[in-house]
């Protein structure tokens, strides 16, 4: 890399705009029909996953909390808000009184009708001290959640919150009954377009239409079956074997050949999706920012982008904010891949060389193993040996994830810079897997939430992305396409979501059989 690359002219010049451009897209049929039974093969699922909604965290998960529960609001794919048990919203107060008026009609697959009290229950599941949710963060500038009139929900917030509605799209925050002092989670009974038949964690889950389903412009599949697959090879085979129809995550090495098989199609999606390297930063030598700001440099993100991600993707810069959303800093200085800046960097922490540990496997993101491997090849000229360290893929999010002091790590990203600060940056967040801590950046935080001023907002989240670029605890070197594969006996709409892989995981609601 040299000295005068930068983000937004790699942007421009990255063979991902020629390679995703070469891709077949699945045609989209004039209309959709229902029947079949759709069968997809996924790259996560554990067998410590539950039903409990606060411990979601991988993309089986989320697409199977998404087809069975009803949610306040979706993100659309065209990464606008939608109403959904929210019918309409309002906000008072300089936003930080928000008004949801709850649907009507709106039944469980017991057959019993979400209420406003089920509304207050299930957000309240996410709050208070004893929680242990990971939405806990996103909920904690509640003050009070009320009824007003019947169907009416009143959220008061400590402070003004412009992004509080696409907060309630989370997937942790599905409507449950309420049951007790908490709610029923355990039953798997929701109010979504699929009822949950059969959940085998790390193994398999079955789904079939809801007859009752309040949306009919939703849900054409008889029913679907999900498969846990986390062995590239395993799901690449399903879908060349006609076995599912559709697989994520492929392997991005021989996706073109993949593409050329009869029946399969390719597609290629660009978004917020990012991998990363976490540091603990409550751990020597990961506690000392110049030994941080040493392994920034010390990693080769164009080789990355080019042998990990083969061009379906760009070049990150150690913030998860993406060139597309709507307060991404463009004016932040590009970290180069500088072995000598490293050795420098080292210096100043008082250490000639570096000796560590990197967990990976590929149940974290295709090719992650790969990545620690060239990590390692990078970070050799700067003084620092890394030992990649390949761990077990099952089991990987509950024993190593957040364990283990240095992991490769995926995100999804989120689609306000709001929630993907407060969920993975803000200090004590649940899931904020850098172990790491920022007053200032805390401080900005809440006070960017609550400013109503654009222009003030956006010099706040500009700031933040550089305190990360220059302080965080998390190498993040690349942003990676959703590239996802179906048959062409699948017909989905022309555009596709960008917020989560598979159309914005709202595939199950979203594709047919043509």
């Amino acid at each position: 890399m040299t000295p005068s690359f930068t983000r937004r002219g790699f942007l421009k010049s990255t063979a991902a705009t020629a390679m995703a451009a070469s891709v077949p897209f699945a045609p989209a049929a004039a209309a959709p029909k229902r029947g079949g039974h759709f069968r997809a093969g996924m790259a996560a699922g554990q067998t410590t996953d539950t039903l409990n909604p606060g411990t979601w965290d991988n993309s089986f998960t989320v697409s199977m909390a998404y087809a069975v529960h009803g949610y306040l609001t979706e993100v659309a794919a065209d990464g606008s808000l939608k109403p959904l048990l929210a019918e309409s919203w309002e906000a008072a107060d300089g936003a930080a009184t928000w008004h949801l008026k709850i649907r009507d009609g709106v039944a469980y697959h017991s057959g019993q009708t979400v209420t406003a009290e089920d509304v207050v229950a299930s957000l309240n599941f996410h709050r208070g001290e004893t929680s242990t949710s990971a939405a806990k963060p996103l909920l904690a500038p509640v003050v009070d959640i009320s009824i007003e009139g019947g169907n009416t929900v009143v959220i008061k917030l400590d402070a003004g919150n412009a992004d509080f509605p696409f907060i309630l799209s989370d997937y942790h925050m599905p409507i449950c009954k309420i049951e007790g002092n908490s709610i029923d989670w355990k039953s798997g009974d929701g109010c979504g377009s699929y009822v949950l038949k059969n959940f085998s964690p790390g193994v398999s889950a079955t789904l079939e239409r809801n007859p009752n389903h309040w949306k009919s412009d939703i849900a054409f599949f008889d029913s679907i079956e999900l498969l846990t697959l986390l062995d590239l090879n395993a799901r690449t085979t399903a879908m060349i074997s006609g076995d599912v129809d559709a697989i994520d995550r492929l392997d991005l090495k021989t996706v073109a050949l993949l593409g050329r098989k009869p029946g399969v199609q390719i597609n290629s999606v660009a978004g917020n999706q990012h991998y990363t390297f976490a540091m603990n930063a409550g751990m020597d030598p990961f506690s000392e920012n110049h030994v941080r700001m040493a392994l920034k440099h010390a990693i080769n993100r164009e080789e990355l982008v080019e042998k990990i991600l083969f061009g379906y993707g760009s070049v990150g810069n150690d913030h998860p904010i993406g060139s597309g959303q709507r307060f991404f800093n463009s004016e932040l200085a590009q970290t180069p891949y500088d072995p000598d800046k490293a050795k420098w960097h080292l210096s100043q922490a008082g250490i000639d060389g570096l000796d560590i540990s990197l967990s990976a496997a590929d149940a974290a993101f295709g090719g992650a193993v790969d990545a620690a491997v060239l990590f390692q090849n990078s970070a050799k000229p700067a003084g620092i040996q890394i030992d990649a360290i390949r761990e077990p893929n099952d089991g990987y999010w509950s024993d190593v994830w957040m364990k283990k002091p240095f992991t490769t790590v995926y995100w999804s990203g989120r689609p306000t810079e709001d929630q993907m600060f407060s969920l993975t940056y803000q200090c004590g967040a649940a899931w904020n897997d850098g172990f790491w801590c920022n007053e200032r950046f805390d401080k900005l935080l809440i006070k960017a939430r609550s400013e109503l001023d654009e222009t003030k907002r956006r010099e706040m989240y500009y700031e933040m992305q550089t305190t990360l670029n220059q302080n965080g605890s998390t190498v993040i070197p690349m942003f990676a396409n959703f590239v996802f594969a179906n048959t062409d006996k699948v017909g989905h709409p022309e555009q596709l979501g960008s917020n989560w892989d598979l159309d914005g995981q709202r595939w199950l609601e979203r594709w047919w059989f043509v």
